[in-house]
């Protein structure tokens, strides 16, 4: 799948998720500030997308519709999501793949009909997926950098291997303080 690299990391009660944001039409790019990570339930629930935009966005519409439904169970949600996914006719063609999380948790979602938790808390899609995945793997064995940097840095660093990862990134985080600040924002 080429085009873009997501990466989500859970570090300390913190998930942070990382899209980079350039779009490619064959091997041209066409731009580089696209935001193809999104923020559901008021920052509680972070999902990024790889793969066609147009699919990934009927598949964010129907987990949205899900985890609606589900009065925010994530994992509940992402079953749901990837069976109709899975079962529908017109969806089954669809061609990308979902990363969802929470403060808890963090899902890959894909049109096979899978729910992956991983096994570390690190999750990565799209063409510079694996490298960003690595690098955050490191990354989190080996410093205390918090969830948000090592999101940030693992798309930077696949950005040096990938040429459909620009490295530049769109981060957003949930749990821990930034729920905090977010309760302290609205009061």
């Amino acid at each position: 799948m080429h085009g873009t690299t997501i990466v989500a990391v859970h570090r300390d009660g913190v998930t942070a998720i990382a899209g980079d944001g350039q779009v490619t039409l064959g091997d041209t790019v066409v731009k580089r500030g696209a935001v193809k990570v999104r923020p559901l339930s008021d920052g509680r629930v972070l999902t990024g997308f790889a793969g066609a935009v147009s699919d990934a966005f009927t598949l964010l519409d129907k987990f949205e519709g899900y985890l609606n439904a589900a009065k925010g169970n994530l994992l509940r949600a992402s079953v749901d999501t990837v069976k109709e996914w899975r079962t529908d006719r017109a969806l089954r063609n669809l061609e990308a793949m979902l990363i969802v999380a929470d403060a808890e948790q963090i899902l890959t979602l894909s049109g096979m009909g899978d729910v992956i938790a991983p096994d570390e808390p690190i999750a990565a899609v799209g063409s510079g997926g694996p490298y960003a995945q690595a690098a955050a793997t490191a990354l989190l064995r080996e410093t205390d950098l918090s969830a948000e940097e090592i999101a940030r840095k693992a798309i930077a660093i696949a950005g040096e291997i990938d040429i459909y990862t620009s490295g530049n990134a769109t981060v957003l985080v949930t749990g821990g303080d930034a729920e905090a600040d977010d309760e302290e924002a609205s009061s």
